[in-house]
């Protein structure tokens, strides 16, 4: 799905709900907000949960040492802040197709193949 698909989806969704009250134009802004609002808070080291949904944080990667693919020779990769996401348990669940009382912690479900 594309960022036009997404705005596609959203302006679908509350034209049902809400009645045709907002624009496609509009409802790209919005989107790009919130893209926006979350860019800045990751860029800033912050996390953001979004309940039901997930949360995006900043996690530190350690130094390492890796491989120049066209030489072969060890190169070290410094330590840097990556971006992550951790989808909730509601996402994971709705994904997996499964209830979410049948996750456990991990994100592995607890169905196992006998």
């Amino acid at each position: 799905m594309t960022k036009a698909d997404l705005v596609e989806n959203v302006t679908a969704r509350i034209a049902r709900t809400a009645g045709p009250t907002i624009s496609k134009k509009d409802c790209a802004r919005v989107v790009d907000a919130f893209l926006d609002a979350i860019k800045e808070a990751l860029q800033e080291q912050k996390n953001i949960e979004v309940r039901g949904f997930g949360t995006f944080k900043i996690r530190q990667r350690k130094t390492r040492m890796a491989r120049n693919p066209r030489t072969g020779s060890p190169v070290e990769v410094s330590a840097r802040p990556v971006p992550v996401f951790k989808p909730s348990t509601e996402l994971r669940a709705m994904v997996a197709g499964i209830e979410a009382h049948l996750l456990d912690d991990d994100g592995d479900d607890d169905l196992h193949d006998s």
